[in-house]
């Protein structure tokens, strides 16, 4: 009897000892799905307006890689000064990629950004494109050149440069083509001022929206991304355009956030733009790879007169002299046509 409670007994401990080491296997088993899920999250990418459509494409494949695996994406898209401010003031964000390299300045002045953001093989930029004037079908007013656009009665569509980086590339396109042409300063700053006060009857506040309006029916002439051009047309849009022989290179930075709670995937979701396979989707959608060897659908012109904001001073010289909030050339272009120059 002794023998059998013994049995009884022993058999009941190995039991419970079994249920025991499920029990701890089954906790440990959760741990590890944890581990798993913790391993994705959600990245934010703050961005300027006009490359959502190519981002749209190219995260769900980035999602499909390794480092994406896992990783959802939150996606805000406005005028590129409106969105580094708005990262500034403490919108959360761990990818930004803005339409000029100021806008990533002002995060990392503000401690946001690394100030080695933009030491990789492309100096930070993502894309490029160029400025172009597009205009309606069979480009009745026939511009061809800068001075066309200020022909009497012509409208031209721009965006406002205290708000759009597009309207920054734009206005110093529109300088700087007549620095090419072998003008003064002076005869260049005075462009602006007719361009501006005589021709420009609204400003919006990005690029995208100046389509807009554009494509409603306002305007003879629109300054645009060469890119936005072409996905207006692809879209269906009306429209026409023209790349001039003096326009400029735009350059689209992007950059990790420092405060992002998913550094490495940041990194490498900044990485993956870089791919080819990403600088195709970004070439279908009319930007100007920055690596080589990417083949586009799209025959991009070499203008004979291409110039960089480098060949204009830098960025830093160009903010400061052309729209600088207190005291700048556009200042008082903006102060005298009545039009807003803050946030």
């Amino acid at each position: 009897m002794t023998d059998k409670r013994s049995r009884i007994a022993l058999v009941s401990a190995l039991a419970a000892l079994f249920l025991v080491t499920l029990l701890a296997a089954g906790c440990g088993g959760g741990d590890d799905a944890d581990a798993s899920s913790s391993d994705g999250g959600t990245l934010s990418l703050v961005a300027y307006s006009t490359p959502r459509e190519a981002y749209e494409e190219i995260i769900p494949a980035f999602q499909d890689t390794g480092a994406g695996a896992g990783y959802d994406f939150d996606q805000s898209y406005a005028s590129s000064g409106e969105q580094s401010r708005a990262v500034e003031a403490g919108l959360a964000a761990d990818v930004v990629a803005f339409s000029l390299e100021p806008d990533v300045t002002r995060l990392v002045d503000a401690g946001l950004v690394d100030a080695d953001w933009s030491k990789n093989e492309y100096d930070g930029i993502v894309t490029n494109s160029v400025v172009v004037f597009a205009v309606r079908p069979g480009n009745p007013e026939n511009i061809q050149t800068w001075d066309d656009l200020l022909k009497e009665g012509v409208e031209v569509i721009t965006p406002n440069p205290f708000t759009s980086g597009g309207a920054q590339w734009n206005i110093m396109a529109a300088y700087g083509a007549q620095i090419e042409q072998g003008k003064s300063d002076e005869e260049a700053i005075q462009y602006l001022r007719d361009l501006f006060i005589d021709h420009v009857p609204v400003q919006d506040k990005s690029a995208r929206e100046a389509l807009q309006t554009f494509a409603g029916g306002k305007g003879d002439v629109m300054l645009a991304y060469e890119n936005e051009a072409i996905f207006a047309q692809e879209a269906g849009q009306a429209l026409e355009y023209v790349v001039p022989d003096e326009t400029i290179l735009i350059e689209n930075p992007v950059a990790v956030v420092n405060t992002s709670e998913h550094p490495d995937a940041a990194q490498a979701f900044v990485d993956y733009l870089y791919t080819p396979e990403a600088q195709a989707v970004f070439a279908s959608k009319g930007y100007r790879p920055v690596v080589d060897g990417v083949e586009s659908d799209f025959d991009f012109p070499d203008p004979p007169g291409l110039f960089t904001i480098a060949d204009l001073g830098g960025w830093p010289d160009v903010r400061k002299r052309f729209f600088d909030r207190e005291e700048s050339v556009f200042l008082d272009i903006e102060n005298e046509l009545g039009v807003p120059t803050d946030d």
